[in-house]
């Protein structure tokens, strides 16, 4: 057996570590299941290894196997997930050590390759003329598919005027005005329902995005409310219908943890409903939760949270006969927020989209008067650069399927 000296194991260690990072720079290590990892080879992007994680890390490279197995040593490919699962953790913020932040960077979801099978084999294959000028088209040699490279394809707009419609309609204005804001300072001849598409579509797919997010540091103490939508569901005959909508924020930094739709129902069931979103969101069991004197409250608090007798884990209060002690104004500003939005649209068909599209401008875009925050930015999660195109561009490059392949996240730069 070849004995390695300290200062070899610490040579090769530096060796291995700087080949984790050229493995990260051609592409992410694909997630198998929650204790496998498949890394891409360094040398032959063909080949793959298998890390797996259960008590501890082991590779099935020859690496592994021959000189750090046994010996708390890691390969390249282990040094790889150890790095890209550092990437992910907050880093301490300068101006308060003791605050942390999780930083979204807008990544290109496309470099340079096809985004039908990840293939780098393209060529130029013409111009599409559109009105906001020629975009290059490529032909893929491996699939031989024709496309356009863009974040986001088969659009007749691109990124940031997908940016700037749902900017626009989350402030206010209607589908009709932003399209004549388009035809008015850009020239461009947009309809109010591609516009329209353009929100449906995003909003819900940056929502779902936003509930892989998580903060460092958890809040502690809730406020909850319902509020009436008014909707066009019900019969036109007889006027306007209304749902319910439930919301909990997070009373420190004022971040809407769940915006949850109920339709006509207003019952402890549809509260259970959105604590355990919120609960889900939060990621932490609350201290304190503040309701206004629905008594349906009670109840869901009781079932998300098991909270009764001696397992009693969060502290319950009702304003109602204790207003002058304690009030629900955060939740209740949100509400009158909200009823401003809806009260333009006359009516929404889509309820719960509309809500988690409001829910991401306020959570991620609207700042604070005073402060000049967001709410994410208080909860510890910051968006460099423009907000919406930071959580568009994120979205799109984890769900992979609206470019048509699953390999496109692994070509960001």
């Amino acid at each position: 057996m070849i004995q390695i000296d300290q200062p070899q194991i610490r040579e090769f260690a530096d060796k291995r570590s700087k080949r984790a990072e050229a493995i990260l720079q051609k592409g992410e290590p694909q997630l198998l299941d929650e204790f496998t990892y498949l890394v891409s080879s360094q040398f032959d992007s063909n080949k793959k290894y298998k890390v797996t994680h259960i008590d501890s890390y082991s590779c099935e490279c020859q690496d592994f196997e021959r000189r750090c197995k046994g010996k708390g040593l890691y390969c390249k490919h282990i040094k790889a997930i150890l790095l890209f699962e550092k990437l992910k953790v907050s880093y301490e913020v300068e101006q308060n050590p003791i605050r942390k932040e999780l930083d979204l960077m807008i990544e290109k979801p496309l470099n340079d390759c096809c985004p039908y099978c990840a293939s780098k084999n393209i060529i130029k294959f013409g111009v599409r003329k559109t009105q906001l000028g020629n975009k290059q088209r490529y032909n893929c040699q491996e699939c031989k598919k024709k496309f356009v490279l863009s974040p986001i394809p088969k659009i007749k707009g691109n990124a940031k005027l997908v940016c700037l419609a749902m900017d626009c309609f989350y402030r206010g204005l209607s589908y009709r005005d932003i399209s004549a804001q388009f035809k008015e300072f850009y020239g461009l001849s947009i309809s109010h329902i591609t516009i329209r598409n353009w929100v449906l579509k995003f909003s819900k797919l940056m929502e779902t995005y936003e509930k892989t997010i998580q903060p460092q540091s958890q809040g502690n103490v809730w406020n909850a409310d319902e509020t009436m939508v008014r909707t066009k569901k019900g019969n036109r005959k007889k006027g306007a219908d209304y749902e319910y909508k439930w919301n909990v924020m997070d009373k420190q930094t004022k971040f809407l943890l769940a915006s949850k739709l109920s339709g006509h129902s207003r019952k402890s069931k549809d509260a259970q409903k959105v604590m355990m979103e919120a609960y889900k969101q939060n990621g932490k069991i609350p201290f304190q939760i503040i309701v206004d004197g629905y008594a349906g409250y009670q109840d869901g608090v009781r079932k998300t949270f098991r909270n009764w007798g001696n397992e009693r884990k969060v502290k319950f209060t009702s304003i109602k006969g204790h207003r002058k002690e304690i009030n629900n104004n955060e939740i209740e500003n949100l509400n009158g927020h909200q009823k401003e939005f809806d009260k333009v649209r006359r009516g929404i068909n889509e309820t719960q989209t509309y809500a988690d599209g409001f829910k991401t401008f306020h959570n991620f875009v609207r700042k604070g008067v005073k402060d000049k925050l967001t709410p994410a930015e208080r909860w510890g999660i910051g968006v460099r650069g423009n907000a919406w195109e930071t959580i568009l561009l994120n979205s799109i490059k984890h769900q992979p399927q609206l470019t048509g392949e699953q390999n496109v996240s692994k070509t960001t730069d």
